[in-house]
């Protein structure tokens, strides 16, 4: 069977350092040493949950969960991130859709898929020499009705036991919520950062309660308690359901004013497997 041998959450964008020429240095720090932690562990696989940003999901339809499928992708180029290309993993990813219908999870499978910054961002960070082949599995978190909290959590679980039943032997697969935390866009509010919110719903993750979380909220509370862009927080709950709700490490934690944001990561406890080489 496969296994999965590392899970994280993590923020899916940086902004330029002008005027918080302090905290986006140890932002960078430490978005470079969650890399080092990712590259130890010597994936096959990367999966990144996360969100698009009205780029290849629009409201002419609103689809809650879905899967990219292709052997390559070419990133949008927005959000300060690059033009790349990167390998895909489509066998995974069909291979996933099919499990998970089995589940009673009915994942949208989505051709043509042009990465914009919620997914390459992340890919650069943690992968800056495309060598992982990376599949993107994407929760809408930009229109409504976003999946809940339950549904996003129970995903997460589902991958865990399609890469443990159904994936090779030794197939090793990092799995990466990407998103918020706590940030309005184009609201009243755009600027707030809910900074006890977001403290709160980490160590809620550290402590492996995120199911307990995931049951307890609605998709609109946690709109209410950390904005319309805080909401992208629902991917880490597919990563905290992957890794088995064993807890884990805030690896940091930054309010960022001038970015009207809050930067995380978060590293979920879960099996390494084998030693790496």
């Amino acid at each position: 069977m496969g296994q999965i041998v590392g899970s994280f959450g993590m923020s899916h964008v940086m902004f330029a350092p002008d005027g918080v020429e302090d905290q986006a240095e140890r932002v960078l720090g430490h978005m470079l040493r969650l890399r080092e932690k990712v590259r130890a562990l010597v994936p096959d696989v990367i999966v990144l949950a996360g969100g698009d940003h009205f780029n290849n999901f629009n409201l002419a339809l609103q689809v809650p969960l879905a899967i990219a499928l292709s052997d390559r992708f070419r990133t949008l180029g927005d959000g300060g991130v690059p033009v790349t290309e990167f390998a895909g993993y489509r066998a995974f990813a069909q291979g996933f859709a099919r499990f998970a219908a089995e589940q009673d999870f009915d994942l949208a499978q989505a051709e043509e898929v042009v990465p914009d910054h919620g997914m390459a961002f992340p890919k650069l960070v943690l992968d800056p020499a495309n060598s992982v082949p990376t599949v993107l599995l994407y929760v809408n978190t930009a229109m409504p009705l976003p999946p809940s909290p339950r549904r996003c959590h129970r995903l997460g679980e589902v991958l865990r036991a399609y890469i443990e039943t159904a994936r090779p032997v030794e197939e090793r697969t990092v799995v990466v919520g990407v998103g918020g935390l706590s940030h309005w866009l184009r609201l009243p509010e755009e600027g707030r950062i809910a900074e006890d919110f977001d403290r709160e719903f980490l160590a809620t993750l550290a402590k492996g309660n995120a199911g307990k979380l995931a049951a307890q909220f609605s998709a609109e509370q946690f709109i209410a308690a950390s904005g319309n862009g805080g909401v992208e927080a629902l991917s880490w709950l597919v990563a905290a359901g992957a890794a088995g709700d064993k807890g884990g490490e805030v690896l940091f934690y930054e309010a960022m004013e001038k970015w009207a944001t809050g930067m995380a990561a978060i590293m979920l406890e879960c099996s390494q497997g084998r030693s790496d080489p």
